[in-house]
């Protein structure tokens, strides 16, 4: 994202560097003690040790879907939380920071470190709430200021003219969640390769043009709908918040706000549709694919690019970031490495079903035949806490050292020399994370994030199969996959940290 290199390049004149700051603009790459590939073997090793410790342990076939819980609304203190004036106080500053941030767009300074939009867009709101989401619970859910003004409106309106607002039309079941993952790949596209990404304006443009969508999908489909089908982020962060120790419920016309184990909410009774298969899978590929556009691999693709006609006339000018010539180049592999994880992962769901069936005992065959797309909308979800883990490692340094730029921006929103709250001299402290720091926890959480998932997906294993040995045998692919998928995100990663 060109916002983010604009401030690595920042970052590296703070540190007097001779050259572009390197390791996301720490300055300087960490060298580990023992060589690249040593973590990497390792974290493949301990990938699969945990394969074979939940097939020796975890044994039992569980049917059931239910988890402990514990309503927190219960603890006196916390109960005024969930009271309506609190919760539509709540959902007013949300409308109101939206509110700031467009006009912040249109009308402040267009120098993105002097205007809120870039900020509070792409980090504080896409890599913040993607953190708290996946960490905390669902908060979007909360505080979507589409949602609530939209709710506002239809109220008034109903008031007003005692009609509705919303149309009513049924969605289209072979609709899915289609629309939803179509705009999450254009807000990828404007993350990922469109020049203006940093311009406040032309943030600004695309937040009122994704309002005009959101808001004639309610009238047309209704609110709950929209929410529940075409809103891109009411969907991805719903899906991280499925990994969340927490979730919200109505028990005999009383509001619940339940704590829960981590990761149970990934565990289903029944295959999601496919097209939320290929969601999740886009949400993978997705930042999977920013990783690696910051690797050496990927700009000696776009070098040779450019010195091989015909094709230099389609380049991406490497020092203006324009869209002409590479962003055509990398809009094709936004649309194919999505398209290529779907295609893969069918294809290890495809060998999940092959190995069940050669290991089924011969009176439960028959259970243990399911089609490739069932298992797919079966298994799918257990890939999240990778997408978590990943998310985590890839975005930490950005989050600690860009983030930073919300202290004096709240000040002074619009670049006007503004000190609302007197920190608009607040200076960018660029040593507050170091490459050391984030190769480690990078490690343990892609590791972790990975072990995780291989536990999830015995436990489907186990409510899906007739017997343990369908069971095990069935995941014997999925954990080749996450063992194959563990080395190059640690790879990946590695790149602009590690000194080799």
């Amino acid at each position: 994202m060109r916002i983010r290199r604009t401030i690595v390049s920042l970052a590296g004149g703070l540190l007097l560097l001779p050259a572009a700051a390197a390791a996301h603009g720490f300055g300087a790459r960490y060298d580990l003690p023992v060589p690249l590939s040593m973590y990497i073997w390792g974290a493949a090793a301990t990938v699969g040790l945990s394969f074979v410790l939940a097939g020796f342990f975890l044994r039992r076939s569980v049917r059931s879907t239910a988890y402990p819980t514990y309503d927190l609304l219960r603890i006196a203190p916390l109960g005024w939380l969930a009271h309506p004036v609190v919760l539509e106080a709540v959902r007013a500053i949300a409308v109101a920071l939206y509110l700031v941030i467009v006009v912040a767009g249109f009308g402040g300074d267009q120098n993105p470190f002097k205007n809120i939009a870039p900020t509070a867009v792409w980090v504080i709101w896409w890599v913040g709430l993607a953190y708290v989401s996946s960490l905390c619970g669902d908060l979007w859910a909360l505080v979507n200021p589409l949602a609530s003004m939209f709710r506002w409106t239809e109220d008034m309106w109903r008031a007003i003219s005692g009609r509705e607002l919303c149309l009513g039309r049924p969605w289209p079941k072979a609709w899915g969640v289609w629309p939803g993952a179509a705009l999450f790949l254009a807000f990828a596209w404007c993350e990922l390769v469109w020049s203006g990404a940093d311009r406040p304006s032309g943030l600004a443009t695309i937040m009122v043009i994704y309002a005009v969508i959101s808001w004639a999908g309610m009238v047309v489909f209704g609110r709950q709908a929209w929410l529940a089908h075409g809103d891109a982020f009411a969907l991805v962060f719903g899906l991280f918040a499925r990994f969340s120790p927490t979730e919200t419920a109505v028990r005999d016309r009383r509001r619940e706000f339940r704590l829960r184990p981590y990761a149970v909410g990934l565990l289903v009774d029944k295959p999601v549709p496919v097209s939320m298969v290929y969601l999740a899978l886009l949400v993978l590929a997705t930042v999977s694919f920013d990783g690696f556009a910051e690797t050496p691999a990927w700009q000696a693709t776009l070098q040779w690019f450019v010195t091989t006609p015909p094709l230099a006339g389609f380049l991406f000018d490497l020092q203006t970031g324009g869209f002409a010539p590479g962003a055509l180049l990398a809009t094709a592999a936004l649309i194919l490495v999505p398209a290529m994880f779907f295609v893969v992962f069918l294809g290890f769901c495809k060998l999940m079903a092959v190995c069940a069936r050669r290991v089924g005992d011969s009176g439960d065959a028959r259970d243990d035949r399911h089609p490739v797309i069932e298992l797919a909308g079966l298994f799918v979800l257990t890939l999240v806490p990778i997408a978590v883990a990943y998310h985590l490692a890839h975005y930490l340094s950005y989050l600690a050292i860009a983030g930073q730029y919300a202290i004096p921006l709240a000040s002074d929103p619009f670049g006007a020399g503004w000190d609302l709250f007197g920190t608009k001299l607040y200076f960018i402290n660029i040593a507050i994370i170091n490459a050391r720091i984030v190769w480690y926890v990078s490690v343990t959480a892609i590791v972790l994030g990975h072990v995780i998932a291989v536990y999830l997906a015995h436990a489907m294993a186990l409510r899906t199969y007739s017997t343990n040995r369908a069971a095990i045998a069935s995941q014997i692919p999925m954990v080749a996959l996450m063992i194959g998928y563990t080395m190059l995100s640690l790879w990946i990663v590695a790149q602009p940290i590690v000194q080799e």
